[in-house]
């Protein structure tokens, strides 16, 4: 993408919103096929509205906490690392100046500066902030931009929510004869759009994205409903 002088914005960094978008994107796609398949699969074994909504529901509540939970843990370990390399950088800086410049210098050049020009660089990014430098460099971390645990979990949470929503309103909603289909058929369309906005705002081609994700939904879907008629059967439900 480039701005109106046909320049691309280098200067803008993605890593929090790409962290958001995958916690997003992935609790969408969850809350999506896991409800819709567990309503589904229900809806394949008894044609009564109570087990259905009550399995919808369950199905919510610890699928959001889960997602939620998950991601904090995740998120959070993540964190724990950065701050732990951080802290060890700024000790070897503290010690080992000298060498840890020479080492920032080496770098630059295996880049492909020249050494005069490389010992330049690390020598005017040390001045200018040597523990940003030294992160960026070597780890390619920056301080200012860690990884958020509770931005994370909170994204989960809340896109599970949405997406779950639609299969529950169109499996309770519906007439009988038209809620297995219909939940079906609204499933695939909204993971075909979470997974067209997740490719959209990646920046990435949209077909693969959306065909994979529907593809997923799909079997999911066929495999419990597969599930829950076969059981269903077998109870005489």
């Amino acid at each position: 993408m480039r701005d109106d002088h046909g320049l691309e914005p280098h200067s803008v960094n993605f890593a929090p919103r790409l962290n958001w978008l995958r916690a997003g994107v992935l609790g969408a796609n969850d809350g999506i096929v896991s409800i819709a398949a567990l309503v589904v699969g229900v809806a394949a074994a008894t044609s009564d509205s109570g087990p259905i909504v009550v399995a919808g529901i369950a199905g919510i509540i610890a699928g959001s906490l889960s997602m939620a939970l998950g991601e904090y843990v995740s998120v959070s370990s993540q964190r724990d690392s950065e701050t732990s390399l951080i802290k060890r950088e700024r000790q070897e800086l503290q010690d080992f100046p000298a060498e840890e410049l020479a080492e920032l210098a080496e770098i630059y050049e295996h880049k492909g500066l020249s050494p005069s020009t490389a010992a330049l660089v690390a020598k005017e990014l040390t001045a200018h902030d040597v523990v940003a430098a030294h992160l960026d460099a070597e780890l390619g971390i920056n301080e200012r931009q860690l990884t958020n645990p509770w931005h994370a979990a909170v994204s989960s949470a809340v896109s599970f929510l949405a997406g779950a929503a639609l299969p529950m309103l169109a499996i309770t909603l519906t007439p009988d004869s038209w809620r297995i289909p219909l939940t079906f058929a609204a499933s695939l369309v909204a993971l075909a759009v979470t997974g067209g906005i997740g490719a959209y705002l990646g920046q990435s081609p949209i077909l693969r994205p959306v065909l994979r994700v529907t593809a997923g939904g799909a079997l999911a879907l066929a495999l419990t409903w597969g599930i829950g008629a076969l059981l269903g059967s077998s109870a005489g439900l």
